[in-house]
Parts: structure tokens; C-alpha cells; sequence
């Protein structure tokens, strides 16, 4: 073989094992990461993958916001997770439990009337009791509580604040109620972060920074800093600024609602 040919299938498997070593650390990267940066993980936001492991979306629709046609039930669909609709059937967590495990409350399982009901409609909610643990059932009910938008911050600042970070969409990437963002390619986690937890913890350390990411976008210890910069430019969804955009008061409400969630005071309050 002459030494040009000797030299071209040298290149071309060097090449080839470029390639290889590239792909194959693409594939590992994201379980590696997670080694060594664990991810988030929010009961909120563990219960929703459960719940879409469970089939729960299948009928209650997407993250349980569109229920599928029920004929014969007397709604006319599967009732939505969201927008206070669950209020309509359940009074408090227990209740949510007991959805959850049974397909409803003792006391409507107790009621002829319900019964007959229930034998009306063509689908009706499962018992999951011998399918999850206690840890999943709470994780589930977490996850409940924050789609449905049964969290009530107090009057004032905090009821304002949640007002506007609906008017302004911020769920749409952070999560139901803040419970935990979706993914964004290029960020150091591989997803957006939810207003409390861990992760908040890390990102916003005082009041001051809370109100530099609202107003900026980023905070300057991050900024400043040449490896946090690094994800922070390349993360596909990026943190928008509200600065121009938003009255001093405005944001001091979002400041007010953002810390009344990460406080997490909300967690057990009854409907």
C-alpha cells in the first residue's frame, strides 16, 4: 500500500474515532451531568412525571389541563387539574389522597347516589393503592395542588405578584405555580428553574438578587463569574428582563409572591 493511501486511511480513522468518542459523549453527557450537578427534584415536579407514567394525562388530558369527553357523566368530560376546577371535587388533601388511591373520597364511595353516578359515565377514576408508595402519593398530591392553582398567597403584594406572573406567563417556563421548569437545552441542569427548592436557593440568595433577575435577567454573581457565564449565554431559553417593562411596584409584587412560594408556608393549607 502506497504511503499517500497508508495516510488517507489513518485520517480517515482518526476521523472515525473522533466521531465515535464525540457521540458517545453526547450520549453520556446528560447522565454525567446529572452525577455530578444532581438535578431538582420538587414533589411537585416528580409528581407530574408520575402522574403522566401513571396514564393520568390520557384522560385528564396534557399536565391534566383538557379532559376527554366522558358520555354520561354528568360534566360531560373528565375534569381538568386546573383553574380551581379540583375544588369542585375535593376539599383538601385527604380528599386528593384518596382520588388517588381509592378513585375517590370514602364518604362518596359510601353515597347509593354516587354510585349510581359513577355507573352513569363510561370512564371512571382508578384506584392506584397497590400501584405507588406513600412518598408517590405525596409527590401526586404536591403536584395537584400547584396545576390546579389552589396555592392562595396572602392579600396585598403576594396576591398581586401572582396576578401578574400569570399575566406575564412566567409558569409557561417555570412550571405550574413554580413548581419546576421545563427543559432548556445548553443550561448547566438541562431545564428552568422552579420558584423554590434547592435549586431557587442556589440562584437567588437575597432580596436584591430576586429583583436583579426580574429587572436584568441575571444576577451579577453569575454574570461575573466566566463558567456560569458560559451556560448562561448558551442555554437556549433565556431569562427575560423586566425592567423597562414593569412599575416599581409591579415588580416589588412579584418579589413578594416569588418569596411567599419559595417560603413554601402554602404546603398543607386546606382549599
Amino acid at each position: 500500500m502506497a504511503a499517500s493511501e497508508t495516510m488517507r486511511w489513518k485520517a480517515a480513522a482518526l476521523a472515525m474515532a473522533v466521531a465515535v468518542v464525540g457521540l458517545a459523549a453526547w450520549i453520556v453527557y446528560p447522565y454525567a451531568r446529572s452525577l455530578v450537578i444532581p438535578p431538582e427534584s420538587t414533589a411537585a415536579a416528580r409528581g407530574r412525571e408520575l402522574a403522566r407514567d401513571l396514564g393520568c394525562f390520557t384522560c385528564h388530558g396534557a399536565l391534566g389541563r383538557e379532559g376527554v369527553p366522558n358520555p354520561g357523566s354528568a360534566y360531560g368530560a373528565v375534569p381538568t387539574f386546573h383553574e380551581g376546577t379540583l375544588m369542585m371535587f375535593a376539599k383538601s388533601d385527604q380528599d386528593l389522597r384518596e382520588y388517588i388511591l381509592d378513585g375517590a373520597p370514602k364518604a362518596k364511595r359510601d353515597s347509593d347516589s354516587y354510585r349510581r353516578e359513577m355507573n352513569e359515565q363510561e370512564i371512571r377514576m382508578p384506584a392506584y393503592r397497590d400501584f405507588v408508595s406513600e412518598r408517590q402519593v405525596d409527590d401526586l398530591v404536591a403536584f395537584l395542588r400547584a396545576s390546579s392553582e389552589l396555592l392562595f398567597p396572602p392579600e396585598g403584594l403576594p396576591s398581586e405578584g401572582e396576578e401578574l406572573a400569570h399575566e406575564l406567563g412566567c409558569f409557561q417556563c417555570h412550571g405550574a405555580m413554580g413548581s419546576g421548569g421545563h427543559a432548556n437545552p445548553g443550561s448547566l441542569k438541562g431545564y428552568i428553574p422552579g420558584f423554590y427548592g434547592s435549586d431557587y436557593r442556589e440562584l437567588v440568595q437575597n432580596d436584591e438578587e430576586l429583583r436583579s433577575w426580574i429587572e436584568q435577567g441575571g444576577i451579577p454573581r453569575l454574570t461575573d463569574d466566566d463558567l456560569a457565564s458560559y451556560f448562561l449565554a448558551r442555554q437556549r431559553v433565556k431569562m427575560p428582563s423586566y425592567g423597562d417593562r414593569l412599575e416599581p411596584d409591579q415588580i416589588d409584587a412579584l418579589i413578594a409572591y416569588v418569596k411567599w412560594l419559595a417560603s413554601e408556608e402554602w404546603r398543607g393549607v386546606g382549599f
